[in-house]
């Protein structure tokens, strides 16, 4: 999978390679995730622009941490062939102020939760859904904690009531 990269309206900072990380560890939890036909565009910006796109394609009036919009369906996915012209798997934005807010709230780096939100949101381009059964909620934290293990994050779920 390639990962075409756009940052605004973010601090400098080492977000290329992290999402190159991200991804590279997603791709090790969905290996559906490989083919090397599928191109992603992940947009680090800002709460307003994240805003505008909840609005506009998903009828919600404001930010979000991170957005996806998935261009495949998951059977076009599995079913993909591995030659072939490019393919867009879908796109992604982080809002960079709740991304800050969150981390600061949950007491984690910055570039943490963001690989955190990187991959949840490949995992939901690649069909996942937290929303569809707790079963589902279950299986996609369990590829979400597997992934940001292999780069050195700790589960993000580590705090949560069980």
């Amino acid at each position: 999978m390639n990962v075409d990269i756009d940052i605004e309206d973010w601090p400098a900072g080492k977000w290329e390679t992290l999402a190159e990380r991200a991804a590279s560890a997603a791709i090790s939890q969905a290996p559906e995730l490989a083919n090397s036909r599928l191109t992603t565009s992940l947009l680090f910006t800002s709460d307003a622009e994240v805003h505008t796109l909840n609005r506009e394609w998903r009828d919600r009036d404001k930010p979000t941490n991170v957005l996806s919009f998935p261009m495949l369906e998951r059977a076009e996915l599995l079913d993909l062939e591995a030659e072939g012209p490019p393919v867009m798997l879908g796109d992604l934005a982080l809002a960079y102020e709740t991304c800050a807010r969150e981390a600061a709230e949950k007491g984690v780096p910055l570039d943490h939760h963001a690989a955190h939100l990187i991959v949840h949101g490949l995992l939901h381009l690649a069909g996942y859904d937290h929303e569809t059964s707790p079963e589902d909620a279950d299986h996609m934290e369990a590829l979400e904690i597997k992934a940001l293990a292999q780069m050195g994050i700790a589960d993000p779920y580590a705090d949560r009531d069980i």
